[in-house]
């Protein structure tokens, strides 16, 4: 008789760093450039915003500049303005896109009463766009494709693309599971970069339960990852080409050399000379 034959198993993707950040009222900062924003570059930036039903706190204009910012709106709504003449709500399975570039002013705030919950996400831009033109985009529910539990807000998956037009190579997606329901991701077999940030209920992912307001860095390669409701879950994924540029920060930007940073807040300066000339500040 032939003896049977043994196939090994692979080992699950090793998580290496969890945290819960640090909260602030409806705000709870997960990653900055400082310190996972290093590891996990080009996602350089990442809060939970959960007002847990009470009046949602207003981020009166401000600046950025070499970055892009993407927020999620989950549940609610989030109002905004920003200074290439955009202004509105961004409601439940809406994102608000802005690629500052040279540099932009927004602001953020409440929307619809009750609770609101969502993301807001940094992203590094590389050097042919920290300095290039500013650009804003809003889309509804309904604007975001949709492959299973995966809502596609930025690069592509499973056949599905977003709309916005990635700075880099980038995943990023909004899922959603019932208790007991499995997802399997598989990134591109050059995103080396890999997270997950939970926004609501528990998800058992490499053998650990990630539970909400928690943000997990799986180590670096294109292993995939299988992912198991505990309850029913909301969560983030990001995976990426790492950024290969040093990250050189300001206050409220990020670009890729002391030169550009230097561009960008002459570009902010301008910008909040003429707000101020109106009396928006």
């Amino acid at each position: 008789m032939s003896a049977a034959v043994q196939v090994a198993k692979t080992p699950p993707r090793q998580i290496i760093h969890r945290t819960r950040g640090r909260t602030h009222g409806a705000v709870t900062r997960l990653m900055s450039p400082g310190d996972l924003g290093e590891i996990l570059k080009p996602f350089v930036f990442l809060d939970l915003l959960d007002n847990r039903g009470d009046r949602f706190p207003t981020f009166g204009l401000h600046p950025h500049s070499g970055l892009a910012t993407l927020t999620y709106v989950a549940e609610g709504g989030i109002g905004y303005e920003d200074t290439n003449g955009a202004v509105g709500i961004v409601r439940a399975g809406g994102v608000e896109w802005m690629r500052a570039g040279k540099g932009v002013w927004h602001s953020g705030g409440a929307g619809d009463p009750g609770r609101t919950r969502g993301f807001q996400l940094w992203v590094a831009l590389p050097p042919h766009l920290e300095l290039g033109d500013s650009e804003s985009l809003y889309q509804s529910a309904a604007d975001i494709p949709q492959v299973g539990p995966a809502r596609v807000l930025l690069g592509s998956y499973d056949g599905a693309a977003s709309a916005i037009e990635a700075p880099s190579s980038i995943n990023y997606l909004a899922i959603s599971l019932k208790a007991g329901e499995t997802w399997r991701y598989e990134p591109p077999q050059d995103h080396s970069v890999l997270w997950v940030g939970v926004g609501k209920g528990s998800v058992e992912a490499s053998s650990e339960a990630l539970d909400h307001g928690e943000i997990v860095v799986f180590e670096a390669g294109a292993d995939p990852v299988e992912f198991k409701a505990l309850t029913d879950t909301e969560f983030m994924i990001g995976s990426a080409v790492r950024h290969p540029h040093d990250l050189v920060l300001g206050y409220y930007s990020v670009h890729t050399s002391a030169e550009a940073l230097q561009a960008g807040e002459a570009r902010i300066d301008e910008i909040r000379d003429t707000l101020a000339a109106k009396g928006r500040l």
